[in-house]
């Protein structure tokens, strides 16, 4: 049996968790337990999305497949912030969209750093699409370092933050349109992949049509969002009753839980020595959160009368540009180790301890 086919198997057995939440939920079992089934549920849903993106991905070309995993990935962490700010949870959306960026940068590609090292001594990446995503995150880190700044210049009454995160935000997005452009048309061979014998995308992964791909996707995303309900009314007191801050569950543990798909399609392939492709999971999903996701909830909070503003926390703006400057120090060269990955590991761990405390 192939490893595809053990990995899918796994994947196909984990889906007896999915109905968990929702025996939890209607049978009003206690918060936590509804917090914990609703993360267990969502996990092998990110993980069947990344799948069918990957499946999805061998017919739409290298660049369009890295960008589907990106934006697939992002749809879990999405959905969870779309259902927090409409519970009015600001924070935790706040939380959780730092928490994930950093999650990406930090555990995702250190975690595929570290699992491909262990397999292949030394595994190269173009360096000018690393660098070019290392700088577009440090543009990020810039957008949600100044209202930052100005929140604690001024009064934090003063609504001139909020104005200036509309501003950034569509700064921000419209460089976001920018590296689309760069990355799929005027400079689409920089994150070109290799193509298998039989002319098939090098994913490892074969067999799905389209249309049943988009079919699971959407199914799992539909799910994942009934679930991310459950979830999101259950964790203020998951939080109190585990001795957690709202901000700690949101940065995280919901983060962790929305990088599911990351998780497992980057590890992937890194252990295949496919680490431009590792990277451009990772990181694109970083930049398409700090330059999309962040901005259009900042539009639809504006419209559904819940504003939300780019005023983050010391911690979480220090917790990005940490993450930005130790990617900035393993993607200049274009080679990665096992040692790299551990030290992207080692961050992520001092920061979750610091948030764990704070």
């Amino acid at each position: 049996m192939s490893k595809e086919s053990v990995q899918f198997d796994l994947l196909t057995a984990l889906l007896v968790l999915v109905p968990l939440p929702f025996v939890a939920y209607f049978l009003h079992w206690p918060d936590v337990a509804v917090f914990a089934t609703a993360c267990l549920g969502i996990i092998p849903l990110a993980g069947l999305m990344g799948k069918a993106t990957e499946h999805l991905s061998e017919h739409v070309g290298p660049g369009k497949g890295a960008l589907l995993n990106a934006f697939f990935g992002n749809a879990c962490e999405f959905i969870l912030a779309l259902s927090a700010l409409n519970a009015g949870l600001i924070d935790v959306v706040k939380a959780s969209i730092t928490g994930s960026i950093m999650g990406n940068v930090l555990l995702v590609l250190g975690a595929s750093m570290f699992a491909g090292g262990l397999r292949n001594a030394t595994q190269t990446f173009n360096r000018t699409a690393a660098s070019t995503s290392a700088t577009l995150l440090a543009l990020a880190a810039i957008g949600l370092l100044m209202p930052t700044v100005l929140h604690h210049a001024h009064s934090p009454s003063d609504p001139t933050g909020g104005r200036v995160s509309m501003v950034i935000s569509i700064v921000l997005s419209t460089v976001y349109a920018a590296s689309l452009i760069f990355s799929l048309r005027t400079h689409k061979s920089v994150y070109g992949m290799p193509v298998g014998e039989e002319g098939q995308l090098a994913l490892g992964v074969h067999g799905w049509s389209k249309k049943k791909s988009v079919s699971i996707l959407l199914a799992s995303t539909v799910v994942v969002a009934l679930i991310a309900q459950f979830l999101v009314g259950a964790v203020e007191q998951t939080g109190h009753a585990l001795g957690m801050s709202d901000f700690f569950v949101g940065v995280i543990l919901v983060a962790i839980v929305g990088n599911a798909a990351e998780n497992s399609s980057a590890v992937l392939m890194a252990l295949k020595n496919r680490m431009d492709l590792s990277i451009n999971i990772a990181l694109g999903s970083s930049i398409q959160l700090a330059l999309l996701i962040a901005p259009l909830l900042v539009f639809i909070g504006y419209f559904m009368g819940k504003p939300m503003n780019l005023m983050f926390t010391e911690a979480e703006v220090v917790a990005v540009i940490v993450a930005v400057v130790g990617l900035k120090f393993v993607a200049t060269d274009g080679e990665s180790n096992w040692l790299e990955g551990l030290m992207l590991l080692a961050i992520y761990a001092i920061l979750g301890a610091a948030f764990f405390y704070l």
